[in-house]
């Protein structure tokens, strides 16, 4: 968004989703690291960048020794020997998608097209969707579980 004056059009427009929003995931280069994930989160457009930012955030502050990678177009997330969980951005909500997520009590609500039938998340349309204490307890859950990718971060 250009620096429209308040109250502009140009100020309240939300911003364009990128063509490759509009049903898949991001292009995002594959790379290991805490870079890769931050540039992958920058890149993504209001809302979804706010979404995917505080859900990153509160995996950093839950989880020490937090590892980051971007994979297939999306943040991955993981603890010791493999990925736990990851996020990705859609055209109107993110996804926070937990590997094994069958295992985890309470089981997450959503059934992601094409994650594998072990994996359940949600989906996020706003940032204040994001039960922190809830998010949090599965995330700790999660790591406690065999990830996927072994050997391979």
């Amino acid at each position: 968004m250009d620096s429209g004056q308040a109250g502009s059009p140009e100020a309240t427009k939300p911003s364009a989703l990128p063509t490759e929003m509009t049903g898949r995931v991001s292009p995002a280069k594959a790379a290991v690291g805490d870079k890769p994930v931050f540039a992958y989160l920058a890149s993504l457009p209001q809302p979804q960048r706010g979404i995917a930012e505080s859900v990153d955030a509160l995996a950093a502050a839950t989880l020490p020794g937090l590892q980051r990678s971007v994979k297939w177009g999306m943040a991955y997330y993981g603890v010791g020997d493999g990925w736990c969980f990851c996020c990705g951005a859609f055209a109107d909500h993110v996804k926070l998608m937990f590997v094994n997520g069958v295992t985890l009590d309470p089981v997450p609500p959503v059934t992601p097209v094409g994650m594998g039938k072990m994996t359940r998340g949600v989906e996020l349309r706003s940032a204040s969707e994001i039960d922190e204490r809830q998010i949090a307890d599965w995330m700790t859950q999660i790591t406690s579980r065999p990830g996927v990718g072994h050997g391979k971060r």
